[in-house]
């Protein structure tokens, strides 16, 4: 049975443009990897080898985003800096690469190893 994918759908005046959740999902995966702090995040905190198995994309009816992820904190690091830094970061690059506006993102702190 086929996985079923939300789209986001923004009209435009010479059409509509449709972007998929999996596109949401990616901009924040690779946003994750760029962030102080974090030692894995997303699909690695969940042993997955595929992009976006760690994130959660939910998309209200006023296409607003609420995105969820998993990251592992480098220790030593302030938890709450670290992720309120995943928290911007991501927000920041969402909405500057999509123009959706984001309500929310979750940070499940998974873990803190030394590295």
């Amino acid at each position: 049975m086929a996985e079923y994918k939300q789209y986001i759908t923004q009209n435009q005046e010479n059409g509509s443009v449709m972007i998929s959740e999996d596109v949401i999902t990616t901009i924040a995966e690779h946003t994750l990897t760029e962030v102080e702090g974090v030692v894995k995040g997303g699909a690695e905190v969940v042993g997955k080898k595929s992009w976006g198995k760690g994130m959660r994309i939910a998309i209200a009816e006023d296409n607003t985003l609420t995105i969820g992820c998993n990251v592992i904190v480098r220790y030593g690091e302030s938890v709450v800096d670290v992720a309120k830094a995943v928290q911007n970061a991501i927000t920041n690059a969402v909405e500057s690469i999509t123009g959706v506006t984001v309500a929310d993102v979750d940070v499940n702190v998974c873990g803190i190893v030394r590295k």
